[in-house]
C-alpha cells in the first residue's frame, strides 16, 4: 500500500470541485495498473462522492442539501459551539468523507459522465487535504 496526498482550495458554502483530473495524473505517476484507492478528506465539513459534473446537476445538488439541511436552522450543534456551521457537519455525515475507486487497465472505473467530487459544507474558504491510499496488486 502506498499513501499520497492531494490539497485543494475550496470556497466553502457546499463548493464542489471536480477532483478527476488530479486522481488521474496520480494514477499516471504511480503507474497504477489495476487497484483500489480510497480516498479520504480530512475534516468533519466536506465530502466526496460521484456526479456527473456539470453546472445545472451541480445547482440541484446544492439545491438538495439545502431543502435537507438549511443554513440557517436551529442547530445544537451552533448553539453548543456559538457558530453557524451546524448544517456543514450534517450534510458531511450524510454524504460521507471517504469513497473506494478501482483502477483498471491505469484508468478509474467510472462512467462515460461520471466525476469524483470534494465537496466542501463549511462557511469559508478551506484548504482541503485528502489522503489517498493506493492498493495495487
Amino acid at each position: 500500500m502506498r499513501t499520497r496526498t492531494i490539497c485543494v482550495r475550496t470556497k466553502g458554502n457546499t463548493d464542489i470541485i471536480d477532483i478527476t483530473p488530479r486522481l488521474n495524473e496520480l494514477i499516471r505517476e504511480e503507474a497504477l495498473d489495476d487497484g483500489v484507492i480510497f480516498l479520504s478528506v480530512k475534516g468533519s465539513t466536506a465530502g466526496i462522492t460521484t456526479m456527473e459534473f456539470e453546472p445545472g446537476l451541480a445547482k440541484d445538488l446544492r439545491d438538495t442539501f439545502q431543502k435537507l439541511f438549511p443554513y440557517r436552522a436551529d442547530y445544537a450543534h451552533n448553539a453548543r459551539w456559538n457558530d453557524d456551521n451546524g448544517y456543514s457537519h450534517l450534510r458531511s455525515s450524510l454524504l460521507k468523507t471517504n469513497f473506494f475507486v478501482s483502477v483498471t487497465g491505469g484508468a478509474l472505473d467510472l462512467g462515460t459522465w461520471q466525476q469524483l467530487v470534494l465537496l466542501d459544507f463549511d462557511t469559508r474558504e478551506r484548504d482541503r487535504e485528502i489522503v489517498i491510499k493506493i492498493l495495487s496488486s
